[in-house]
């Protein structure tokens, strides 16, 4: 299951906050947070509000919905940084002329997923041991219907898509 947080219309260029935010992908909610403490970038405190409401949401998330989520095996699964409206201004110049600049807003969105223990909590099939061979894919099997040979519409889309 994964646990959203986004930030809009955050005051710092998305190609700054992207520096960060590669600090903290695909690392685990704790590793992540002491990172952003000790990392010496403005938008890092920001980062870290977001990061705190994202692990917010699947605290709330769990227990709202009486799902069994362990905050320690939670990870940063994706971290973005896109492009939000751009403000465009103008600086005074000499003699008379004018410069314009743009001060650039990024929005934020952070995701967080736990990270599979076991084969149980999977959905995927395990894969045998030979792990460099692709695994073959088979052919779904057309169940029977209850009835004594009577065909109906499900059963003719299936046979198609399986042939």
């Amino acid at each position: 299951m994964e646990f959203r947080a986004e930030m809009r219309y955050l005051r710092v260029s998305p190609q700054k906050a992207r520096l960060v935010l590669e600090l903290i992908k695909g690392r685990k909610v704790e590793e992540a947070r002491n990172t952003l403490l000790f990392t010496k970038k403005r938008v890092a405190a920001s980062i870290g509000k977001l990061l705190q409401s994202a692990l917010d949401n699947a605290n709330f998330l769990s227990a709202e919905k009486n799902l069994d989520i362990e905050l320690d095996n939670l990870y940063v699964k994706s971290a973005i940084a896109n492009d939000g409206p751009r403000m465009k201004r103008i600086r005074p110049a000499p003699q008379g002329r004018a410069f314009r600049y743009v001060r650039r807003i990024s929005h934020i969105e952070l995701v967080l997923a736990e990270r599979g223990n076991g084969a149980a909590r999977s959905s995927e099939p395990a894969r045998s041991a030979s792990a460099g061979a692709p695994a073959k894919r088979r052919a779904p099997v057309a169940k029977k219907s209850a009835g004594a040979g009577e065909k109906t519409g499900k059963n003719k889309k299936k046979k198609a898509t399986a042939k």
